[in-house]
């Protein structure tokens, strides 16, 4: 069966671009303009992917709390905001809520195309049978790289699928510094300097929710950061 894409998003054209883009890709997709209307679908049945606006007709910040609901009842579904709010501030609100990305509506479809096979790869891969050639263990450290989840001291930590491929490459390699721009690189991201210093310090405070103690990533002034060896 094709995957289900929900698009929430208050704009019709906008929203009708979006679905016919899809369903030429062989998509099953359905559009809801509000959250109370997306909110009352998602209860009878979940789709296999979510890509919600912030501002939603008159409520200014309806597809945060749409966020936070979806992701609470179902902590791998892929949930991406598209939206034409391009401020750092909603971004990394976004990201807190637990948004896997964030999409500006200058997004091209073809990257829109790529970046949604990603993420439902993700699911795929976290819904299969977990093989032991597909971890990687540093000290207390555990990535399942196929399932792409992140154990601490056993303990389940939840991360983006971004921050989950910045931790990767950190800690693939430890004692050696890894730029910005090659951690945008491993994440498959495009973003600046700024978010990728925003990223770390949610990873981070990730961990300290999990162990006060944790101070495995360091920061190397000016030029990035590392996992530490020691």
């Amino acid at each position: 069966m094709p995957h289900h894409i929900a698009i929430v998003e208050d704009e019709a054209a906008i929203a009708a671009n979006y679905r016919d883009a899809l369903q030429r890709r062989g998509f099953q997709v359905s559009l809801y303009t509000d959250q109370a209307s997306a909110s009352a679908a998602f209860r009878q049945q979940l789709p296999d992917f979510a890509i919600i606006d912030i501002g939603l007709g008159d409520d200014m910040d309806g597809g945060f709390e749409l966020c936070r609901d979806l992701r609470s009842r179902c902590p791998e579904l892929p949930i991406v905001f598209l939206t034409a709010r391009d401020s750092e501030l909603d971004m990394i609100s976004g990201l807190r809520l637990g948004a896997d990305d964030y999409w500006t509506k200058d997004i091209s479809q073809e990257y829109m195309l790529a970046r949604i096979a990603a993420l439902l790869r993700r699911t795929k891969a976290l819904r299969s049978p977990e093989q032991q050639e597909d971890t990687l263990q540093q000290g207390a450290l555990t990535l399942n790289v196929e399932r792409m989840t992140v154990n601490w001291n056993t303990e389940a930590i939840d991360m983006t699928l971004t921050e989950f491929r910045i931790v990767r490459e950190l800690a693939r390699r430890p004692g050696q510094i890894k730029s910005r721009q090659q951690l945008m690189d491993a994440a498959e991201v495009v973003q600046d300097d700024n978010t990728i210093t925003s990223h770390i310090k949610r990873i981070r405070r990730k961990f300290m929710d999990t162990d006060k103690d944790f101070d495995k990533i360091e920061a190397v002034y000016g030029v990035g950061y590392r996992w530490s060896g020691k």
